[in-house]
């Protein structure tokens, strides 16, 4: 790649990847494990980020035990490792020697076709949440993790048979799962960061419904949350759901709902006046969705509160 190129460096094989970044040449097309601490860039290679067409699960450890990693809007000790997912096609910045270890795995999708795993792994939220938001394990789940992460990597340098590929998907699934219950675990011990966050967030919904210039720019999205937030729609949902039950959604929807029942009960403002106040383009659709949420139109509630 010539130098002073800016654009991302493109991975679409694992070949390519081990290549530029030092290792030898997987042993299946598909799907590898590489050890962080011997990763090297091919010196003929310049870029500043790159993007891969593969999943990616990432343990690595700061072996100089001092390093802190932003989770949410606190700091968490990173030390003892963690966790880092990604999904096809995100970009990375070029790693420098950071004096981290550990390993990554890397499987391409087309390793999961024709297995159910090929559409249930969109269902991992965790594949769209931001660095800064990682799994910090415990020692037992890292031996856990860890023992996954070796039984994969056991099957790929010694019994690639015609039974190698159900025992790899059927341990992608394990660590998946663990993984899910983990984060859960990790939504409920940091507890004091959850309702910090949940404490924000009712804070800019107020007053994003209670500011007009706001409300001209229409409904809040959960990506206008996220952003003011510092953390990523799919981690901001997630947390959410594990600590009140609900997504985010259903949250900017509990708040309009609110407002929409004080302005209904409190002014003579029209239906229409209201839902054009509370930033529906439709009054239409503001209707539909008070009715979804309370069981009676707007017309209905304001006769029943009079």
């Amino acid at each position: 790649m010539k130098k002073g190129n800016n654009s991302p460096r493109k991975f679409e094989s694992l070949t390519d990847f081990h290549r530029v970044f030092g290792q030898s040449q997987p042993l299946h097309p598909l799907i590898s494990i590489i050890d962080v601490k011997n990763t090297k860039i091919n010196p003929e290679e310049s870029f500043t980020s790159f993007t891969v067409d593969f999943y990616k699960i990432a343990y690595k450890i700061n072996i100089t035990h001092d390093a802190k990693a932003k989770y949410g809007q606190g700091h968490y000790d990173f030390g003892e490792g963690g966790l880092i997912f990604s999904a096809p096609n995100q970009i990375f910045e070029t790693p420098k020697n950071s004096g981290k270890s550990g390993c990554v795995l890397h499987f391409h999708p087309d390793f999961l076709l024709s297995y159910p795993l090929a559409k249930k792994i969109k269902q991992y939220g965790f594949f769209s949440y931001a660095s800064n938001e990682a799994l910090h394990l415990s020692d037992a789940e890292k031996e856990t993790i860890l023992s996954i992460f070796k039984i994969i990597d056991d099957e790929l340098k010694s019994r690639i048979d015609d039974f190698s590929h159900d025992v790899i998907i059927s341990q992608l699934e394990l660590l998946l799962n663990y993984c899910n219950r983990f984060y859960k675990r990790q939504f409920i011990t940091r507890k004091g960061v959850n309702n910090d966050l949940l404490f924000k967030m009712e804070e800019i919904l107020d007053d994003y419904f209670s500011n007009k210039s706001l409300l001209s720019q229409g409904l809040p999205t959960v990506q206008y949350l996220s952003d003011r937030l510092k953390i990523s729609p799919s981690y901001l949902s997630d947390m959410l759901r594990s600590f009140t039950g609900q997504n985010a959604q259903h949250h900017i929807h509990i708040t309009l709902i609110e407002k929409a029942k004080e302005k209904l009960s409190t002014t003579e403002n029209s239906i229409s006046e209201i839902a054009y106040a509370l930033g529906f383009a439709h009054p239409q659709s503001f209707s539909k969705l008070f009715k979804a949420k309370v069981g009676q139109s707007p017309v209905e509630f304001r006769v029943h509160f009079n």
